[in-house]
């Protein structure tokens, strides 16, 4: 990789500043200065440094945010603000969305480059869990936890009916509850409560898979994965 392309993901600038840096001397490999803006690098194995710090290179990056309402999960929008709008950093990685939320659920959403990843994660064979804390205005009843591990009927996309997957209702009061599903249909959570009799109120995304939603996090905020969380989904 050329050395300025390498400096501008690695510092989040343009390629125009990031030759400008190389030019001025600010930039060692493996020790040694250099001012060729086009001298070629190994990614993996040379030490890149700029102003004594040590830079890092990330071909792919995961990120979890906490969802605020009012943001659509799409990569863009002319009408409404997109979860990108939230990303300061990384804009360089044309980040997406490994699985959706509607524009009043809050919570847990994965945003990546990596292609694999996100399918891997999103495919109905995966049968990756999605963990919700729901409140409603009706109180649950154990009848609804058994309807729940049975499967509702619910509407596709196109209208179709379908029968949800076994999900896991777990009452916490009388109107709140945690859902886990292991698909992702058509306003599903919403169109579960309904069947149920239930008119929901709020709504939030507070685990995918192995992983929960860093409670450190406030609505918009966001922040890279660790690996050992990314080698959980991955596994």
């Amino acid at each position: 990789m050329r050395l300025d392309k390498y400096l501008s993901y690695a510092l989040n600038v343009s390629r125009r500043d990031s030759r400008q840096i190389i030019r001025l001397g600010r930039v060692k490999v493996n020790g040694f200065t250099t001012i060729k803006t086009d001298f070629y690098i190994d990614e993996y194995q040379d030490e890149i440094f700029f102003d004594g710090n040590q830079l890092e290179y990330h071909e792919f990056i995961y990120l979890m945010i906490n969802k605020p309402k009012g943001y659509i999960t799409a990569t863009r929008d002319l009408e409404l603000p997109t979860i990108l709008d939230l990303i300061k950093d990384y804009k360089k990685y044309n980040l997406f969305m490994a699985g959706r939320l509607d524009i009043d659920t809050e919570g847990f959403v994965l945003l990546t480059n990596d292609g694999n990843f996100a399918y891997n994660i999103t495919k109905p064979q995966s049968k990756c869990e999605k963990k919700y804390y729901l409140e409603t205005e009706e109180q649950f009843s154990l009848e609804d936890e058994r309807l729940c591990r049975e499967g509702l009927m619910i509407r596709d996309g196109k209208g179709r009916l379908i029968k949800t997957k076994p999900a896991r209702l777990e009452i916490i009061e009388s109107n709140k509850a945690y859902l886990t599903i292991y698909e992702g249909k058509y306003h599903q959570i919403k169109q579960m409560c309904r069947i149920l009799g239930k008119k929901l109120k709020y709504l939030k995304r507070i685990k995918i898979g192995p992983i929960d939603l860093d409670s450190g996090l406030k609505p918009g905020e966001y922040r890279l994965l660790t690996t050992e969380e990314v080698n959980k989904l991955k596994n």
